[in-house]
């Protein structure tokens, strides 16, 4: 019959057949300590009449968001302006991505290239190379976004900044066996993650 919902479409990977694409570097590395490795991905997150697209960088180890940017148009500079935050407070070994346009341009790459970060890249087709990221979408989704309805993406930018303050200091994350959880910790994770 022609019916179906609107909604955007899973297609934040597009890839540019003109951009280099760089191996994935992650294949049997043992990730023991935190600034290793940063993953970045971009996201959509609904809004009542639309939605907004967001970035994040996570520490792998840590499990810590580094770093996040949300625009209404997924370019290049969303990304940019992303890494350039997370720059501010660390330089990590590598960081992973897939490879969607925006992270095989030449504004990202030559960001990563100038402070000698190592650039990884996922294979075509497994987001599973980039899991940790995929998880935080699904807890920001699942525990923040559905529960909401956004009217502007302001109204979505301060609701992600109280989310992701609180994933970040007070949520425990039992694959670290909660060192992390809780303000009691939080002194102590900023000073092992180094990211004060």
């Amino acid at each position: 019959m022609g019916i179906q919902a609107i909604y955007p479409q899973k297609r934040t990977s597009m890839p540019d057949k003109y951009h280099q694409i760089y191996p994935y570097l992650l294949k049997g590395l043992l990730i023991d300590r935190p600034n290793q490795v940063w993953g970045i991905d971009i996201t959509y997150i609904r809004l009542v009449n639309g939605w907004i697209y967001l970035t994040a960088i996570i520490d792998w180890f840590a499990r810590f968001v580094v770093a996040w940017e949300t625009s209404i148009i997924m370019d290049t500079d969303m990304v940019v302006n992303a890494v350039n935050k997370a720059f501010k407070l660390n330089l990590p070994d590598i960081i992973n991505s897939d490879q969607g346009s925006q992270m095989t341009s030449d504004g990202y790459t030559n960001l990563l290239k100038a402070n000698n970060v190592k650039i990884s890249m996922d294979s075509r087709g497994r987001f599973y190379d980039n899991i940790f990221t995929e998880r935080l979408w699904r807890s920001v989704k699942q525990e923040e976004v559905y529960l909401k309805d956004y009217q502007t993406p302001k109204e979505a930018k301060a609701n992600l900044n109280q989310y992701f303050h609180d994933y970040n200091y007070e949520r425990p994350h039992q694959n670290l066996d909660d060192y992390y959880n809780g303000p009691q910790n939080l002194d102590n994770m900023l000073r092992y993650i180094s990211y004060e």
